[in-house]
């Protein structure tokens, strides 16, 4: 895509289709990408979002994040499938004015610097913590910790993001260096 139709494209979607979201600098989603949140979606500068994917769920995204391809964030409850004498194709939904049941009050956070690998799918309420990464096609069900990677499913640590304590201290410094 040409630049002028790339920057055109970013713009209808942040001041027309997605005006009721908030979005930081720098803000680009690559084709098919699709957003949805039922309270609040606020994403900060520097983000990227590969195509084919999709938020499904109230979510606060840091700065410097990083989506790639056909990732989902998605809800754990949006169906009341314990409403008992409703199919669950038919039970109330989080898209309802009226849905009282699990999940309302369910923020995922993603921190700054966070990196979600290929595939991934991060379920609703859970905590990316600053700086971590998500293998490709992990399964997000749990909070995970800071400067690490996460991977599998569900997505459990595999490693530290950096080789040393010492390599981990010289990034968080010059980090901070870099922001101000």
């Amino acid at each position: 895509m040409k630049p002028l139709i790339k920057k055109i494209r970013i713009w209808y979607l942040r001041n027309i289709k997605w005006r009721n979201y908030k979005f930081g600098k720098n803000f680009y989603v690559g084709l098919s990408v699709y957003m949805w949140a039922r309270d609040e979606l606020k994403i900060g500068d520097n983000f990227y979002m590969g195509r084919d994917s999709q938020i499904e769920t109230d979510c606060i995204i840091g700065d410097n994040v990083m989506i790639g391809n056909k990732v989902g964030l998605v809800g754990k409850y949006d169906h009341n499938y314990q409403k008992t004498g409703v199919p669950m194709r038919l039970a109330p939904k989080i898209r309802d004015e009226d849905y009282d049941w699990k999940g309302l009050n369910q923020r995922t956070i993603i921190e700054d610097d966070v990196w979600i690998g290929y595939g991934s799918i991060i379920m609703s309420g859970v905590t990316l913590k600053k700086g971590c990464i998500i293998a490709a096609g992990s399964v997000v069900t749990k909070d995970t910790e800071a400067y690490t990677i996460f991977g599998g499913n569900p997505a459990k640590k595999i490693a530290d993001r950096f080789d040393s304590e010492a390599d981990l201290e010289a990034h968080i410094k010059a980090e901070s260096d870099f922001s101000k």
